[in-house]
């Protein structure tokens, strides 16, 4: 028996849909069946809050976040391109440059909602920190 194209056959779709249902399964059904926010010393490990009037700022941390990851890898890299000789002399000096206009730009969205860079730090867990000191 053939199937339409882009139709997968019934028992494939079977099989799908059980492994959905297993994995949908893990997840918590309601805030309740989830664990309490873990602490470190007295310090609740933050969450993004969904308050309609918090989006906006929360939104903002997470892409200053990124953002910030972003900078410091290529912070990284430039260092790792400059100590293997990579670079002429005038492009360390733009590369410098610019990551220090990047870093200010970032201090100044911060400042403009109220974050600091520490902020921008999120906690992993086990894992630690995102960002390296």
């Amino acid at each position: 028996m053939t199937f339409p194209p882009g139709q997968p056959a019934p028992d494939r779709l079977a099989e799908v849909t059980e492994a959905a249902t297993r994995a949908f399964s893990l997840l918590p059904a309601r805030p309740d069946d989830m664990a309490p926010p873990r602490r470190r010393g007295q310090r609740v490990v933050g969450h993004l809050r969904t308050d309609p009037d918090t989006v906006e700022r929360d939104l903002v941390k997470l892409v200053l976040t990124l953002v910030e990851l972003l900078r410091q890898l290529m912070e990284r890299q430039a260092l790792h391109r400059v100590d293997q000789g990579d670079l002429t002399e005038e492009q360390e000096e733009r590369l410098g440059l610019t990551l220090m206009i990047l870093h200010d730009r970032m201090v100044e969205l911060c400042g403009r909602y109220g974050l600091t860079m520490e902020d921008l730090n999120l906690d992993l867990g086990p894992l630690g920190p995102l960002l390296p000191p």
